[in-house]
């Protein structure tokens, strides 16, 4: 059974920060229960197909360079974990954020995308 901690690495990196679809989908059959909600500013996708639609069109829509790399510290309890993120050219990240998690029996239940607002450095 996935620890929270390693569900936030394939919530990242597996899933949203994977550019072949079959290896994503195979992530989120794993990584994610079936009636899975996912939230962010635009709204809440539930499921399976609809998690793998957002993945599909984020990376989609941004250049080949664009990844996703981790910033700072894992927050991880039994149930829940939040691990923040920058988005972009390695080195020079177009959006940052922090993806929360909630676990129940070894897979992500719900998932909560949160982007950071604009510093007068960004």
């Amino acid at each position: 059974m996935a620890t929270v901690s390693e569900l936030l690495t394939a919530n990242l990196h597996d899933v949203f920060g994977n550019r072949d679809a079959a290896a994503r989908r195979a992530a989120i059959e794993r990584t994610y229960s079936p009636d899975v909600t996912f939230t962010d500013p635009e709204g809440t996708a539930v499921g399976w197909d609809a998690l793998e639609q957002k993945a599909a069109e984020l990376l989609e829509t941004v250049p080949g360079a664009f990844q996703f790399v981790e910033e700072g510290r894992r927050y991880v309890s039994e149930t829940h974990g939040a691990l923040a993120w920058g988005f972009g050219p390695v080195g020079a990240p177009a959006v940052r954020g922090i993806d929360v998690v909630e676990v129940r029996d070894g897979v992500v239940v719900s998932l909560t995308t949160f982007f950071a607002e604009p510093t007068e450095s960004d």
